[in-house]
């Protein structure tokens, strides 16, 4: 009885009917992919990180995103769109198509500031939040109902085609799933995940795929010797939908990631996949399954040629520290010392501080893509903005 109560009391640190529905597929068919495992463990239907943790990037949640430290990111961004909008002819409607909305936190704020500043933007905008998960949508749709944008917001299930405007997304890359390898005697192999002692293991074999060694041909280059490495196989599928589904305009993507030599250089041991927990940073993935997010740094130079073989044009890079200062994050710094207002003064000093840490949030990249988009350089890539 005493072992029963405590059982029913003990947190639960990982979601068992996900381990036991895992651990009878390895039985069944051998290993599997850490691509395969990675992707149950965040997207499975009933039992993923993201299926039962629709908060897990708010404040409250296991890690904190740009949008949720102040809304003047969401501004920001508006404000670039809204000069996407004067370069492509105020065509109405303007599209912008999200994915990966989390609690919508990032399109209320869009949709808040040209509401407030750029009227006419907000009559032509055209807001798609593009959410399979349904519980997600939900919150989403709440969050926007709450600020009176539920009818200025569409949702779908896939990205839609005829897509006029700008297709953004918000550390979305860097959570899809990865097959992890390894570089053995000069030779690419495998991390796969079996069952072992009662618990998950890595396990080193063949390559399941071969679009992973064509992956490194075309980098011309490998992981170092007896380094672990993520290749993200889905990146380029989904730049290549996303082309598909821009007609005319931009694609914004912000995400942690690196160009190709850095992120598999040799001084790189262990990869870059992390777990996050509770505001905590780990590098075990067989903890916690099903109740902690897992990430991997985006592969910046294969999703910029990957994009350009399927018909856009890379049209700027740069980090997100540089991005909002070009936008005018420090612009409300000036005026509230001027007046002599200190208080808001440090307190706008710490958001922006947070916003563009070099060590932090600031590192994110921006890159931005086009497709039949004209040739004026956006603000937010450019000093002259």
């Amino acid at each position: 009885m005493a072992q029963r109560i405590r059982d029913e009391f003990e947190p639960m640190t990982e979601s068992r009917p996900l381990v036991e529905e895992l651990r009878e597929r390895i039985a069944a068919n051998g290993p599997i992919t850490f691509r395969a495992f990675m992707d149950a463990a965040l997207y499975h239907p009933l039992y993923g990180y993201y299926v039962t943790h629709p908060d897990a990037s708010t404040r409250s949640g296991d890690y904190v995103t740009s949008p949720h430290v102040h809304p003047v990111f969401g501004a920001l961004v508006a404000k670039q769109l809204c000069q996407m909008w004067e370069l492509l002819g105020r065509p109405a409607p303007f599209d912008a198509v999200e994915q990966g909305a989390g609690d919508g936190t990032l399109a209320r704020d869009v949709l808040g500031w040209a509401r407030d500043r750029e009227p006419d933007f907000a009559s032509a905008l055209r807001y798609r939040i593009v959410e399979p998960i349904a519980r997600l949508r939900e919150r989403q749709r709440r969050r926007l109902e709450d600020a009176g944008f539920a009818d200025a917001t569409d949702w779908l299930d896939a990205l839609p085609r005829g897509v006029s405007g700008c297709i953004l997304s918000n550390e979305l890359v860097d959570a899809f799933p990865v097959h992890r390898v390894a570089r053995e005697g000069g030779e690419l192999r495998e991390v796969y995940v079996a069952w072992r002692d009662g618990g998950f293991a890595d396990e080193n074999g063949p390559v399941s795929d071969d679009h992973l060694r064509a992956y490194f041909d075309e980098l011309d280059l490998l992981p170092g010797e007896g380094c672990l490495a993520e290749v993200n196989l889905d990146a380029v599928a989904w730049i290549q939908d996303v082309a598909a589904a821009l007609t005319r305009g931009y694609v914004l993507t912000f995400d942690y990631g690196y160009e190709a030599a850095d992120l598999y250089a040799p001084w790189r041991r262990d990869g870059t996949l992390l777990c996050f927990y509770r505001q905590s940073a780990g590098s075990d993935p067989y903890q916690r399954i099903g109740m902690q997010d897992m990430t991997a740094s985006v592969d910046f130079t294969t999703l910029r040629r990957a994009g350009e073989r399927a018909g856009l044009r890379t049209l700027g890079s740069t980090d997100q520290a540089q991005f909002l200062v070009r936008l005018g994050i420090g612009a409300g710094l000036t005026a509230t010392a001027e007046r002599n207002q200190m208080e808001e003064y440090f307190a706008r000093r710490d958001v922006v501080m947070r916003l563009i840490d070099p060590a932090g949030l600031g590192r994110i990249r921006v890159l931005l893509q086009g497709k039949d988009a004209p040739e004026a350089p956006l603000w937010g890539f450019s000093d002259a903005g």
